[in-house]
């Protein structure tokens, strides 16, 4: 049976809800829902739907990283978005670390965060040496 490994950031949710940001089985890797919310309760790039999207994604290889993973290994991203009308804005960030990836993607609205400051939540799927 594979080893199972996983990660946390610190976040303050994780250890309340009982979540990992990162698990990896194998050679998969699954990472949480991830925002660019400070440890303090505020929040990177209020109002920015692309700065949030950078700065989750970077979290996300951050989590990666910890596994022994990278972007490169990401074959499947869902954003989770509180305003579908800024889509771009969202996928163009996106498309600022996958672009040469171009993992499956999807990206629905939703009604909310778990804090009204955040506006994009990120999730992610990865294959070690699946490129």
């Amino acid at each position: 049976m594979d080893e199972r490994r996983t990660v946390g950031s610190g976040g303050p949710w994780e250890a309340a809800v009982g979540y990992s940001r990162a698990v990896r089985v194998g050679d998969h890797v699954w990472v949480a829902g991830t925002t660019a919310a400070l440890p303090d309760g505020g929040v990177v790039a209020p109002g920015d739907p692309a700065g949030q999207t950078r700065e989750a994604i970077g979290r996300i290889a951050a989590a990666l990283d910890q596994v022994g993973a990278g972007l490169a290994d990401v074959v499947r991203t869902r954003m989770f978005v509180t305003d579908i009308a800024r889509w771009e804005e969202v996928g163009r960030a996106h498309g600022e670390f996958f672009a040469a990836v171009r993992p499956v993607a999807t990206m629905v609205q939703v009604a909310a965060l778990i804090d009204p400051a955040l506006l994009v939540e990120i999730e992610a799927d990865a294959v070690i040496n699946g490129r």
